[in-house]
């Protein structure tokens, strides 16, 4: 018996070893997945007077409101009359055309008529500023204010920014007489933020219609950020290669109200509240999938320590990796359809029972989840038969490949910019005009080339959005570097 266990033994130490073995020599083999930074392009342009034109950009009150009669369109004709004048080169060369008065198409003839054009996405449309929130602006959210080398003001991370700085790069190279290859398309939206109906998804519809098809697209979506991925010591700049469905759950009940000094034991506030808590206690699967384990295998070089141990062999360590990163709510969302509550409405006065309640959820679904499997896993949850489960929304749209010269020009371009930066693909949790070219377009990217912190994510759509000039250079830098290696 003891030979026996001494050979059980050893066997058991040569099979530890070499797993060990195996594990850590692939680790210690992965090769990065960077590129060089290269040399930038030399263009001539004027900082200054950029900076100018980003200031006065801000100060347009280019709002979109849910409620549309709201909308003060004469601030989009400033606008418009505003780039115009900005950038006389671009209006001279370039053909526009405007869809609904206000979305904005730019067609750069290239060299090459044969190679499918390539299109630059960005909207010049923002959010509302709540009277209650502007004393707590240190600036006034539209006075384009530079101040300390801080440029202030509603549209500086979203995303008058792009629209300025795709502008402002394209009339740098035009002085020079720069001419791409492929057809280029500049294309602006003015109403993303309340869906996008009559700006990019009527874009895409003409264009449709006339057969154009893209190579690839870039509209704005994931930024260069600090703290992105545990193991990773330096900036990570993420690149969207999808976007996460957006769904909208009502979970409704009704029954019998009366007083409230004689409830019954389940009310319809009580079964609602029920239902929701069942839902955040189970939560929908986390599994390690596209485009995130490509994220990981893009970063896995670049770690320390033992997460580049486990990234390294994440198909052997998946099940510790997927418990391990949802215990962060950033990386939980790129491994799992999300569940949000956000309005619960029921209920009058204090001592009458409601005869109804209504909780309606946001989720933000993984590729692959349809919105009848969300309906099903809901269902299935609650395991109440007398609520009723409706949901209406967008799927997840799909998935593009990182493997080819597309991924490669944004990836390089972003390492010229930002030299420290490890470049990789993710998964975007927000919603963005690319969603509708997607039926037009080989690929969609999202990508907003500035280096943003984490308050500055809480400052998108919050008070107090800012950016610094340095990051506004480099996001003109960024485009110019783009179009000239197209």
């Amino acid at each position: 018996m003891n030979k026996i266990m001494n050979v059980l033994g050893i066997a058991g130490v040569v099979a530890v070893s070499s797993f060990l073995g195996t594990t850590l020599f692939k680790a210690g083999k992965l090769k990065s997945k960077q590129p060089k930074p290269q040399a930038r392009q030399t263009v001539d342009w004027d900082e200054e007077k950029g900076l100018d034109h980003f200031s006065e950009a801000l100060k347009i009150k280019t709002v979109s409101y849910e409620q549309k009669e709201q909308i003060q369109y004469h601030e989009f004709d400033r606008f418009l009359g505003f780039l115009e004048r900005a950038y006389p080169h671009v209006h001279k060369n370039l053909s526009l055309e405007k869809i609904n008065e206000y979305a904005l198409v730019y067609k750069w003839k290239g060299t090459d008529s044969k190679s499918l054009p390539i299109g630059l996405i960005s909207h010049y449309d923002v959010v509302p500023v709540p009277e209650e929130t502007i004393k707590n602006w240190t600036k006034d959210p539209f006075s384009g204010a530079v101040h300390e080398n801080i440029i202030w003001g509603r549209g500086t991370l979203d995303d008058k920014i792009g629209v300025i700085g795709i502008l402002e790069a394209a009339e740098a190279l035009l002085k020079k007489g720069f001419q791409p290859t492929r057809d280029l398309y500049l294309m602006f939206g003015f109403d993303e933020e309340i869906g996008g109906e009559l700006g990019a998804k009527s874009i895409v519809e003409i264009l449709k219609k006339r057969n154009i098809q893209f190579d690839f697209v870039l509209d704005e979506g994931g930024a260069i950020i600090d703290g992105m991925l545990p193991g990773v010591d330096k900036p990570v700049g993420v690149i969207g290669v999808s976007e996460k469905g957006i769904a909208t759950v009502e979970l409704s009940l009704e029954g019998s109200g009366g007083h409230a000094s004689q409830p019954k034991n389940q009310t319809n506030i009580g079964r609602i509240s029920k239902a929701i808590a069942a839902l955040e206690k189970r939560q929908f699967p986390a599994r390690l999938q596209e485009p995130t384990t490509s994220l990981l295998e893009y970063a896995a070089p670049e770690m320390t320590g033992i997460m580049k141990y486990i990234v390294a062999n994440q198909k052997l360590f998946k099940p510790i990796l997927e418990k391990t990163l949802v215990k962060n709510p950033t990386m939980a969302a790129l491994l799992r359809t999300t569940i949000a509550p956000t309005v619960f409405l029921s209920g009058e006065k204090i001592n009458v029972l409601p005869e109804s309640a209504t909780a309606t959820i946001n989720l933000r679904l993984m590729p692959g989840d349809s919105l009848e499997y969300v309906r099903q896993f809901i269902e299935e949850t609650i395991q109440d038969e007398e609520i009723q489960v409706t949901i209406s929304g967008s799927e997840a749209t799909k998935v593009s490949d990182v493997t080819g010269w597309q991924f490669e020009a944004i990836q390089q371009a972003t390492k010229n910019i930002y030299p420290e930066t490890i470049v990789t693909p993710y998964l975007m949790f927000a919603g963005s005009d690319a969603r509708y070219y997607d039926q037009i377009a080989d690929y969609t990217f999202r990508f907003l080339p500035a280096h943003i912190t984490s308050k500055d994510l809480n400052r998108i759509h919050g008070t107090n959005e800012q950016i610094s000039v340095e990051n506004y250079h480099n996001v003109v830098y960024f485009y110019l570097e783009l179009m000239n290696r197209l």
